[in-house]
């Protein structure tokens, strides 16, 4: 049997895209897409973390008391913790092979991440309403 009739995907799920990867273009686009965001949220950051550099606490919680400061820094570590989900992701579904152990990494790392965000969502509320 040759290569070209060995495919037994319908010609309509191949224009589609619709193969074993399925979700693999939003995945790609996602990590495009959280690169582009991460860009001006990093050079705002580094601009205040060089600008508070010796600042005192009470001058950074001073600084994270503004509504636009406590949202970008939000911003930035969600889209930060989410893009590093989705390469972490990938480099978990290049290299582990066995496919129990890929599925229990990435539920390991999904949720890592989650706790991540979620613990610097509110470190940053409860400086913010301090």
């Amino acid at each position: 049997m040759s290569s070209k009739h060995s495919s037994l995907r319908a010609p309509l799920a191949k224009v589609r895209g619709l193969g074993s990867a399925k979700n693999g273009t939003h995945h790609w686009w996602m990590q495009r897409v959280t690169a582009v965001a991460l860009i001006p949220l990093t050079l705002w950051l580094v601009y205040h973390v060089i600008a508070l550099t010796f600042a005192s606490a009470e001058g950074v919680q001073e600084w994270l008391k503004s509504p636009a400061q406590a949202i970008l820094l939000a911003l930035f570590l969600l889209v930060s913790c989410h893009h590093g989900k989705l390469g972490l992701q990938v480099i978990i579904e290049d290299y582990v092979h066995s496919h129990g152990r890929k599925y229990l990494v990435l539920l390991a790392s999904s949720f890592g991440f989650a706790v991540l965000s979620a613990m610097s969502v509110l470190a940053i509320i409860k400086i913010h309403f301090a």
